[in-house]
C-alpha cells in the first residue's frame, strides 16, 4: 500500500529562512511517514523558491504569479494533495520529531476529530493562548473587544475566547483550531468545504473551525508543542494587519449572525472598528525599548567543536554582544525542570544547534522555561542560518 497519509501544506510569502527551518523539521517529523509536502509561494521577492527547491528536492513548489492570500493559497495544493489527512502549517514554525506520528494515530483513532491543533510557543517560550479558542459569538466578542476577557482571564464567563481556563497540558475538545497549525481529516474537508476564500489573511480557521463543527465534527486540542514565531510571515505592528484581522472579525459576523437584532448588529460592528481604531492609533504612539546589549548573555548549547563557527555567525548577527557562553553536550547534559531555572536563569538568550540537539528536544526545552524575558535562536549546522525572533 502506498497510500499517503498525510499532505503538509505550508504557504510562503518572503520568509524564506523560517521556511527553510521549518522544512528541515517537517522532513524530520515525516521520516517513517508516507507524506507530501506542498510550498505556496504568494509571489516572494527574496528568492525563496529559488534558494530552497534545490535544498528540498521533495517538496512539491507552487509558484504563483500574485499574492491571492492565506485561503486561496492553501485551497490550491488542498485540491492537488491526496493524503488522508492535510496539516496546515504556517512557514514561522518548527515541529518536533514525533508530532506527525502521535497526531495521526490520534486521528485514527478518533473518528469523530475534523481536526486537531497543539500547544503553540512563541520565540520567547510564552504559550500562544490562540491555541485554543472558542467561537467569536456575539458574548465572546463583546467580552475581548471590552476588554473584560483581560480583566477576567481565567473566567468561563469572560474569557471564552481564548479558554485560558482550561490547562493547556492537557487534552481539550475545543470550537477554534489555529491555521498556524491545523490538521485536518480529508473526508471532512470533502463535507464541509475548503478554506472560505472571502478572508484574505486572517479569520479562514475560525471559519472553518466552524464548518467543521456544524459538519458533526469535533475539534480536538492536544498539549503536543510547537514553535511559532507569531508574526514573522505577517507584520502585527502594520496598519494593514489590524485592518485584515478586524475586518475577518467582521466577515466572521456578517456570515453566522446576519439574523442577530439591529441594536446587537450595530454594536458589535461599531465596537469591532472601534477596537481596530483604537489598536492603529495606540500602536502608532507605542515607543520600542531599546535593546541593551551590553546586559545580554547569549548562552549556546551545541557539541563544543561546532562553538567557534556558531559565535561567529551569532557576532555577525549581533555585534555588540559580548556576553557568550558555551553549553557544551559532550560534558553536560540538557537539564531537567527545575534544573533548567538554576542553570539557565542567568542567561537572557538561548541558541540550541541542530542537529547537534533535536526539534523536540529543543520544544521540551522552551516549554519548560518559566523565566519570562528569554529569547530562543535556533543554528542550523548544515545551513549555517541563524534564526531568532523578529529576523527574516
Amino acid at each position: 500500500m502506498n497510500d499517503i497519509l498525510i499532505s503538509i501544506i505550508i504557504v510562503n510569502y518572503n520568509v524564506k529562512y523560517f521556511l527553510e527551518q521549518c522544512l528541515t523539521s517537517v522532513s524530520r517529523a515525516i521520516e517513517g511517514i508516507n507524506a507530501e509536502i506542498y510550498v505556496v509561494d504568494n509571489n516572494s521577492t527574496d528568492g525563496s523558491v529559488e534558494y530552497l527547491r534545490s535544498r528540498f528536492p521533495q517538496v512539491i513548489f507552487i509558484e504563483n504569479v500574485s499574492n491571492p492570500g492565506f485561503s486561496k493559497a492553501n485551497n490550491q495544493a488542498i485540491e492537488l494533495a491526496k493524503g488522508k489527512y492535510i496539516l496546515l502549517l504556517n512557514p514561522d514554525t518548527v515541529v518536533g520529531e514525533g508530532i506527525l506520528h502521535n497526531l495521526c494515530t490520534f486521528m485514527e483513532k478518533h473518528s469523530d476529530a475534523g481536526g486537531v491543533g497543539v500547544k503553540m510557543l512563541d520565540g520567547r517560550g510564552n504559550f500562544l493562548p490562540e491555541s485554543k479558542r472558542s467561537f467569536p459569538s456575539p458574548w465572546v466578542s463583546f467580552c475581548k473587544i471590552f476588554g473584560l476577557s483581560k480583566l477576567f482571564p481565567y473566567s468561563s464567563l469572560f474569557s471564552k475566547y481564548s479558554l485560558l481556563y482550561l490547562e493547556a497540558d492537557k487534552q481539550h475538545c475545543v470550537d477554534v483550531l489555529s491555521g498556524a497549525f491545523m490538521l485536518l481529516r480529508k473526508e471532512a474537508l470533502n463535507k464541509c468545504g475548503l478554506l472560505d476564500t472571502s478572508f484574505f489573511m486572517y479569520g479562514e480557521d475560525i471559519d472553518l473551525s466552524y464548518r467543521l463543527v456544524l459538519g458533526g465534527y469535533k475539534n480536538y486540542y492536544l498539549p503536543e508543542k510547537i514553535l511559532h514565531y507569531k508574526g514573522e510571515s505577517t507584520k502585527h505592528n502594520d496598519i494593514k494587519y489590524i485592518q485584515a484581522f478586524y475586518g475577518a472579525m467582521h466577515i466572521f459576523y456578517k456570515k453566522y449572525y446576519p439574523h442577530s437584532g439591529w441594536l446587537t448588529s450595530s454594536m458589535i460592528k461599531m465596537a469591532i472598528w472601534s477596537k481596530a481604531l483604537v489598536d492603529i492609533i495606540s500602536r502608532s504612539l507605542r515607543v520600542k525599548p531599546l535593546l541593551k546589549n551590553e546586559h545580554q548573555r547569549m548562552l549556546v548549547v551545541c557539541v563544543g567543536k561546532h562553538y567557534e563557527d556558531i559565535k561567529t555567525v551569532i557576532l555577525r548577527k549581533m555585534p555588540e554582544l559580548d556576553n557568550i557562553y558555551l553549553w557544551d553536550l559532550r560534558k553536560k547534559s540538557l537539564p531537567k525542570g527545575e534544573e533548567f531555572v538554576a542553570e539557565w536563569s542567568q542567561y537572557t538568550d538561548i541558541t540550541f544547534c541542530f542537529p547537534d540537539i533535536s526539534f523536540s528536544q529543543i520544544l521540551q526545552n522552551i516549554n519548560v522555561s518559566y523565566v519570562r524575558r528569554k529569547t530562543y535562536h535556533i543554528y542550523n549546522l548544515e545551513s549555517r542560518q541563524l534564526v531568532s525572533p523578529g529576523n527574516k
